[in-house]
Protein backbone atom coordinates (compact mmCIF):
# COMPACT_ATOMS: atom_id res chain seq x y z
CA UNK A 1 0.00 0.00 0.00
CA UNK A 2 2.72 2.79 1.12
CA UNK A 3 5.45 3.65 -1.30
CA UNK A 4 9.18 1.83 -1.10
CA UNK A 5 10.18 5.37 0.54
CA UNK A 6 7.77 5.73 3.24
CA UNK A 7 8.70 1.73 3.75
CA UNK A 8 11.93 2.58 4.54
CA UNK A 9 11.39 5.12 6.57
CA UNK A 10 12.31 4.79 10.37
CA UNK A 11 8.94 5.09 12.97
CA UNK A 12 9.14 8.56 14.35
CA UNK A 13 10.96 7.87 17.73
CA UNK A 14 8.74 10.33 19.40
CA UNK A 15 5.15 9.17 17.91
CA UNK A 16 6.32 6.20 19.29
CA UNK A 17 7.08 7.54 23.13
CA UNK A 18 3.39 9.12 22.90
CA UNK A 19 1.70 6.19 22.04
CA UNK A 20 3.93 4.28 25.18
CA UNK A 21 2.87 7.69 27.67
CA UNK A 22 -0.73 7.20 26.11
CA UNK A 23 -0.80 3.14 27.26
CA UNK A 24 0.44 3.95 30.58
CA UNK A 25 -1.59 6.80 31.12
CA UNK A 26 -4.89 4.85 30.04
CA UNK A 27 -3.88 2.15 32.69
CA UNK A 28 -3.92 4.93 35.38
CA UNK A 29 -0.46 5.40 35.41
CA UNK A 30 0.96 9.07 37.08
CA UNK A 31 3.56 9.47 34.39
CA UNK A 32 6.56 12.06 34.76
CA UNK A 33 7.10 12.82 31.32
CA UNK A 34 10.52 13.64 31.22
CA UNK A 35 11.11 12.56 27.44
CA UNK A 36 10.31 15.25 24.31
CA UNK A 37 11.91 18.39 24.71
CA UNK A 38 8.85 20.95 24.61
CA UNK A 39 8.61 23.23 26.97
CA UNK A 40 6.45 23.18 29.53
CA UNK A 41 6.55 26.98 30.38
CA UNK A 42 3.90 29.53 28.99
CA UNK A 43 4.52 31.31 25.79
CA UNK A 44 5.40 35.00 27.50
CA UNK A 45 2.26 37.24 28.02
CA UNK A 46 3.64 40.29 25.55
CA UNK A 47 3.88 38.11 22.59
CA UNK A 48 0.32 36.10 23.34
CA UNK A 49 -0.81 39.65 23.11
CA UNK A 50 0.33 40.61 20.08
CA UNK A 51 -0.74 37.67 18.34
CA UNK A 52 -4.01 38.33 19.60
CA UNK A 53 -4.32 41.67 18.50
CA UNK A 54 -2.42 40.31 14.58
CA UNK A 55 -5.50 37.74 14.32
CA UNK A 56 -7.90 40.31 14.05
CA UNK A 57 -6.11 42.23 11.69
CA UNK A 58 -8.17 41.40 8.27
CA UNK A 59 -5.32 42.27 6.38
CA UNK A 60 -3.47 38.90 7.75
CA UNK A 61 -5.80 36.82 6.85
CA UNK A 62 -4.57 35.58 3.37
CA UNK A 63 -2.32 33.88 1.90
CA UNK A 64 1.57 34.63 3.14
CA UNK A 65 4.24 34.82 1.36
CA UNK A 66 6.35 31.73 1.62
CA UNK A 67 10.15 33.70 2.32
CA UNK A 68 8.52 35.43 5.39
CA UNK A 69 7.22 39.12 5.77
CA UNK A 70 9.42 42.17 5.33
CA UNK A 71 8.96 42.77 8.75
CA UNK A 72 9.81 39.52 10.00
CA UNK A 73 12.92 38.90 7.51
CA UNK A 74 13.91 42.88 9.08
CA UNK A 75 13.78 41.49 13.05
CA UNK A 76 15.99 38.32 12.61
CA UNK A 77 18.71 39.95 10.80
CA UNK A 78 18.21 42.83 13.66
CA UNK A 79 18.71 39.97 16.05
CA UNK A 80 21.40 38.11 14.59
CA UNK A 81 23.29 41.13 14.39
CA UNK A 82 22.28 42.21 18.23
CA UNK A 83 23.17 38.50 19.44
CA UNK A 84 25.38 37.17 17.30
CA UNK A 85 26.98 40.32 15.38
CA UNK A 86 26.26 38.58 12.39
CA UNK A 87 25.04 40.85 9.34
CA UNK A 88 22.97 39.69 7.20
CA UNK A 89 20.42 41.16 4.21
CA UNK A 90 16.71 40.61 5.12
CA UNK A 91 15.95 40.55 1.29
CA UNK A 92 18.32 37.51 0.71
CA UNK A 93 19.69 35.97 3.52
CA UNK A 94 16.75 35.18 5.46
CA UNK A 95 14.06 33.15 4.80
CA UNK A 96 11.00 32.29 7.11
CA UNK A 97 10.68 29.02 8.16
CA UNK A 98 7.53 26.83 10.14
CA UNK A 99 9.98 25.48 13.03
CA UNK A 100 13.33 24.67 11.97
CA UNK A 101 11.78 21.59 11.52
CA UNK A 102 10.47 22.45 8.25
CA UNK A 103 13.98 23.61 7.09
CA UNK A 104 15.70 21.09 8.10
CA UNK A 105 13.14 18.43 6.55
CA UNK A 106 13.12 20.06 3.06
CA UNK A 107 16.55 21.39 2.02
CA UNK A 108 18.07 18.48 1.03
CA UNK A 109 15.65 17.97 -1.60
CA UNK A 110 16.97 21.09 -2.96
CA UNK A 111 21.00 19.69 -2.97
CA UNK A 112 20.35 15.64 -3.03
CA UNK A 113 20.19 13.53 -6.04
CA UNK A 114 19.74 10.10 -5.76
CA UNK A 115 22.22 8.21 -4.43
CA UNK A 116 24.42 11.47 -3.13
CA UNK A 117 25.91 11.19 0.70
CA UNK A 118 24.63 13.32 3.26
CA UNK A 119 27.12 13.68 6.26
CA UNK A 120 24.31 13.20 9.71
CA UNK A 121 25.99 13.10 12.93
CA UNK A 122 24.95 10.15 15.13
CA UNK A 123 23.49 10.39 17.81
CA UNK A 124 21.25 12.93 16.24
CA UNK A 125 18.01 14.85 15.39
CA UNK A 126 16.24 11.85 13.59
CA UNK A 127 15.16 14.26 10.37
CA UNK A 128 18.60 14.78 9.37
CA UNK A 129 18.83 11.11 8.65
CA UNK A 130 14.58 11.18 7.10
CA UNK A 131 15.36 14.40 5.34
CA UNK A 132 18.33 12.70 3.42
CA UNK A 133 16.14 9.35 2.68
CA UNK A 134 12.97 11.22 1.33
CA UNK A 135 15.51 12.68 -1.33
CA UNK A 136 16.92 9.48 -2.29
CA UNK A 137 19.90 10.25 -0.78
CA UNK A 138 22.33 7.99 1.37
CA UNK A 139 23.24 8.88 5.37
CA UNK A 140 26.66 8.73 6.56
CA UNK A 141 26.84 8.67 10.17
CA UNK A 142 29.47 10.80 12.07
CA UNK A 143 29.79 9.28 15.28
CA UNK A 144 29.45 11.41 18.42
CA UNK A 145 31.80 10.03 21.05
CA UNK A 146 32.29 10.97 24.37
CA UNK A 147 35.86 10.75 24.10
CA UNK A 148 35.65 13.40 21.33
CA UNK A 149 33.79 15.43 23.39
CA UNK A 150 30.68 14.58 21.39
CA UNK A 151 32.19 16.10 18.54
CA UNK A 152 32.44 14.47 14.98
CA UNK A 153 36.14 13.70 13.35
CA UNK A 154 35.85 15.10 10.15
CA UNK A 155 38.95 13.48 9.10
CA UNK A 156 37.60 9.96 9.33
CA UNK A 157 34.95 10.17 6.46
CA UNK A 158 36.37 8.17 3.87
CA UNK A 159 37.67 10.16 0.47
CA UNK A 160 34.72 7.28 -1.03
CA UNK A 161 32.46 8.76 1.15
CA UNK A 162 33.21 12.58 0.53
CA UNK A 163 33.68 12.46 -3.00
CA UNK A 164 29.80 11.43 -3.48
CA UNK A 165 29.19 13.98 -0.40
CA UNK A 166 26.46 17.23 -1.08
CA UNK A 167 25.63 18.44 2.53
CA UNK A 168 26.81 18.42 6.30
CA UNK A 169 24.70 18.87 8.85
CA UNK A 170 25.76 20.04 12.06
CA UNK A 171 24.18 20.87 15.87
CA UNK A 172 25.54 23.04 18.67
CA UNK A 173 24.43 23.13 20.95
CA UNK A 174 24.03 19.26 20.57
CA UNK A 175 20.77 17.38 20.91
CA UNK A 176 20.49 14.74 22.27
CA UNK A 177 23.92 15.20 24.06
CA UNK A 178 23.82 19.05 25.44
CA UNK A 179 27.52 18.99 24.41
CA UNK A 180 28.45 22.57 23.16
CA UNK A 181 31.55 22.88 20.09
CA UNK A 182 34.31 25.70 20.44
CA UNK A 183 34.28 28.30 17.85
CA UNK A 184 37.73 26.45 16.33
CA UNK A 185 35.12 23.70 15.27
CA UNK A 186 32.68 26.11 13.40
CA UNK A 187 36.00 27.50 11.52
CA UNK A 188 37.42 23.62 10.76
CA UNK A 189 33.65 22.54 9.26
CA UNK A 190 34.40 26.09 6.97
CA UNK A 191 37.27 24.68 5.91
CA UNK A 192 36.15 20.82 5.30
CA UNK A 193 33.12 22.59 3.55
CA UNK A 194 35.54 24.21 0.74
CA UNK A 195 38.13 21.32 0.46
CA UNK A 196 34.68 19.17 -0.24
CA UNK A 197 31.93 21.50 -1.81
CA UNK A 198 29.63 20.88 0.76
CA UNK A 199 26.62 22.40 1.50
CA UNK A 200 26.51 22.90 5.33
CA UNK A 201 23.45 22.96 7.77
CA UNK A 202 23.93 24.07 11.29
CA UNK A 203 21.20 23.94 13.71
CA UNK A 204 21.30 26.33 16.05
CA UNK A 205 17.57 25.99 17.97
CA UNK A 206 19.21 25.85 21.25
CA UNK A 207 22.04 28.93 20.89
CA UNK A 208 19.41 30.48 23.88
CA UNK A 209 19.07 27.94 26.49
CA UNK A 210 22.70 28.31 28.27
CA UNK A 211 23.51 27.96 31.57
CA UNK A 212 26.37 29.35 34.17
CA UNK A 213 27.48 32.16 32.03
CA UNK A 214 28.00 29.82 28.88
CA UNK A 215 26.38 32.42 25.61
CA UNK A 216 26.44 29.67 22.58
CA UNK A 217 28.00 31.08 19.24
CA UNK A 218 26.37 30.62 15.81
CA UNK A 219 28.08 29.28 12.63
CA UNK A 220 27.51 32.17 11.06
CA UNK A 221 30.13 33.69 13.46
CA UNK A 222 32.90 31.75 11.45
CA UNK A 223 35.05 33.10 8.84
CA UNK A 224 33.60 32.25 5.50
CA UNK A 225 30.96 30.78 7.10
CA UNK A 226 27.69 32.14 4.45
CA UNK A 227 29.75 31.07 1.34
CA UNK A 228 29.63 27.48 2.54
CA UNK A 229 26.10 27.56 4.57
CA UNK A 230 23.00 28.14 6.20
CA UNK A 231 21.95 28.39 9.63
CA UNK A 232 18.47 26.94 11.20
CA UNK A 233 16.95 29.10 14.11
CA UNK A 234 14.12 28.81 15.85
CA UNK A 235 11.49 30.59 18.40
CA UNK A 236 10.23 27.14 19.43
CA UNK A 237 12.53 26.74 22.78
CA UNK A 238 13.87 30.43 22.74
CA UNK A 239 10.37 32.06 23.75
CA UNK A 240 8.31 28.64 24.36
CA UNK A 241 6.60 28.81 20.83
CA UNK A 242 6.85 25.32 19.91
CA UNK A 243 3.08 24.92 18.80
CA UNK A 244 3.76 28.27 17.16
CA UNK A 245 5.58 26.74 14.29
CA UNK A 246 7.86 30.09 13.83
CA UNK A 247 12.11 30.16 12.94
CA UNK A 248 14.10 31.00 10.19
CA UNK A 249 17.17 29.92 8.01
CA UNK A 250 19.24 32.07 7.37
CA UNK A 251 23.02 32.85 5.58
CA UNK A 252 24.39 31.86 1.71
CA UNK A 253 21.77 33.14 -0.19
CA UNK A 254 22.21 30.83 -2.87
CA UNK A 255 21.96 27.83 -0.35
CA UNK A 256 18.23 29.52 0.86
CA UNK A 257 17.18 29.93 -2.58
CA UNK A 258 17.11 26.58 -3.52
CA UNK A 259 15.13 25.61 0.01
CA UNK A 260 13.47 28.60 -1.04
CA UNK A 261 12.33 27.01 -4.63
CA UNK A 262 11.30 23.85 -2.32
CA UNK A 263 9.12 25.46 -0.09
CA UNK A 264 6.95 27.54 -2.18
CA UNK A 265 6.32 24.21 -4.32
CA UNK A 266 5.43 22.06 -0.96
CA UNK A 267 3.62 24.73 1.57
CA UNK A 268 2.35 28.59 1.40
CA UNK A 269 4.38 30.35 4.39
CA UNK A 270 3.98 31.04 7.41
CA UNK A 271 0.87 32.82 9.08
CA UNK A 272 1.20 36.57 9.23
CA UNK A 273 -0.30 36.71 12.18
CA UNK A 274 2.34 34.10 13.88
CA UNK A 275 4.84 36.29 12.12
CA UNK A 276 3.69 39.66 13.70
CA UNK A 277 4.17 37.85 17.35
CA UNK A 278 7.38 36.40 16.25
CA UNK A 279 8.50 40.21 15.74
CA UNK A 280 7.40 41.10 19.15
CA UNK A 281 9.62 38.62 20.58
CA UNK A 282 12.56 38.78 19.00
CA UNK A 283 12.30 42.87 19.22
CA UNK A 284 10.92 42.91 22.67
CA UNK A 285 12.22 42.62 26.28
CA UNK A 286 14.44 39.85 26.55
CA UNK A 287 13.84 39.08 30.26
CA UNK A 288 11.30 36.38 29.67
CA UNK A 289 14.82 34.16 27.96
CA UNK A 290 16.90 34.86 31.18
CA UNK A 291 14.30 33.91 33.49
CA UNK A 292 13.41 30.90 31.21
CA UNK A 293 16.83 29.72 31.68
CA UNK A 294 17.38 30.48 35.36
CA UNK A 295 14.12 27.67 35.61
CA UNK A 296 15.83 25.00 33.54
CA UNK A 297 19.09 25.53 35.21
CA UNK A 298 17.36 25.06 38.60
CA UNK A 299 15.73 21.45 37.30
CA UNK A 300 19.05 20.78 35.36
CA UNK A 301 20.68 21.07 39.18
CA UNK A 302 18.32 19.06 41.13
CA UNK A 303 18.04 16.55 38.59
CA UNK A 304 21.79 16.27 38.04
CA UNK A 305 22.68 16.30 41.88
CA UNK A 306 19.81 13.74 42.34
CA UNK A 307 20.75 11.10 39.61
CA UNK A 308 25.04 11.69 41.18
CA UNK A 309 23.51 10.97 44.99
CA UNK A 310 22.05 7.56 43.38
CA UNK A 311 25.28 6.62 41.86
CA UNK A 312 25.10 7.53 37.97
CA UNK A 313 27.64 9.01 36.73
CA UNK A 314 25.91 12.20 34.99
CA UNK A 315 27.58 15.77 34.43
CA UNK A 316 25.21 19.46 33.87
CA UNK A 317 25.28 20.52 30.80
CA UNK A 318 26.16 24.21 29.95
CA UNK A 319 23.40 24.39 27.24
CA UNK A 320 19.88 22.60 25.82
CA UNK A 321 17.41 21.80 28.41
CA UNK A 322 19.15 18.29 28.18
CA UNK A 323 20.83 15.49 30.30
CA UNK A 324 22.58 12.86 28.58
CA UNK A 325 23.27 9.76 31.02
CA UNK A 326 25.39 7.19 30.56
CA UNK A 327 24.01 3.75 31.28
CA UNK A 328 24.72 0.09 30.42
CA UNK A 329 21.42 -1.32 28.60
CA UNK A 330 19.36 2.32 26.89
CA UNK A 331 16.61 0.22 25.97
CA UNK A 332 16.65 -2.04 29.20
CA UNK A 333 16.89 1.64 31.36
CA UNK A 334 13.98 3.15 29.59
CA UNK A 335 11.69 0.52 29.90
CA UNK A 336 11.85 -0.22 33.38
CA UNK A 337 11.68 3.56 34.20
CA UNK A 338 8.45 3.74 32.25
CA UNK A 339 7.02 0.33 33.66
CA UNK A 340 8.22 -0.09 37.29
CA UNK A 341 8.46 4.14 37.93
CA UNK A 342 6.23 5.93 35.31
CA UNK A 343 9.18 7.86 34.13
CA UNK A 344 9.49 8.78 30.50
CA UNK A 345 13.29 8.97 29.72
CA UNK A 346 14.41 8.69 25.32
CA UNK A 347 16.72 6.07 24.71
CA UNK A 348 19.82 7.11 22.90
CA UNK A 349 19.66 4.66 20.20
CA UNK A 350 16.69 5.91 18.91
CA UNK A 351 18.96 9.13 17.86
CA UNK A 352 21.35 6.77 16.18
CA UNK A 353 23.55 3.65 16.90
CA UNK A 354 26.25 6.06 18.98
CA UNK A 355 23.67 6.72 21.52
CA UNK A 356 23.29 3.57 22.22
CA UNK A 357 24.32 3.56 25.98
CA UNK A 358 22.93 6.71 27.04
CA UNK A 359 19.60 8.22 28.11
CA UNK A 360 18.56 11.59 27.69
CA UNK A 361 16.20 13.25 30.43
CA UNK A 362 14.26 16.51 29.25
CA UNK A 363 14.45 19.11 32.41
CA UNK A 364 10.88 20.26 30.96
CA UNK A 365 8.88 19.16 34.53
CA UNK A 366 8.81 21.61 37.36
CA UNK A 367 11.45 20.96 40.00
CA UNK A 368 8.56 19.35 42.44
CA UNK A 369 8.02 16.15 39.62
CA UNK A 370 11.74 15.77 38.69
CA UNK A 371 12.32 15.50 42.93
CA UNK A 372 9.69 13.01 42.50
CA UNK A 373 11.28 11.39 39.60
CA UNK A 374 14.57 11.05 41.45
CA UNK A 375 12.77 9.63 44.28
CA UNK A 376 11.14 6.52 42.29
CA UNK A 377 14.39 5.87 40.41
CA UNK A 378 15.86 5.39 43.57
CA UNK A 379 13.20 3.01 44.81
CA UNK A 380 14.21 1.13 41.79
CA UNK A 381 17.65 0.69 43.00
CA UNK A 382 17.41 -0.33 46.58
Amino acid sequence: MYSQRLENLPPYLFARIDALKGQKRREGVDVIDLGVGDPDLPTPDHIVEAMIRAVKDPKNHHYPAYEGIAAYRDAVAAWYDNRFSVSLDPASEVVALMGSKDGIAHIPEAFVNPGDYVLVPDPGYPVYKTSTLFAEGKAHLMPLLEENNFLPVLEDIPAEVLKRSKLLFFNYPNNPTAAIAPERFFDEVVEFAREHDLVVVHDNAYSEITFDGYRAPSFLQADGAKEVGVEMHSLSKTYNMTGWRIGMAVGNPEILAGLGRVKSNVDSGVFDAVQEAAITALTGPQQCVADACAVYQERRDTLVKGLSELGYDVRAPKATFYVWMPVEDCMATATQFLNEAGIVVTPGVGFGESGDGYVRFAVTRSVERIEEAIERIGRLRR
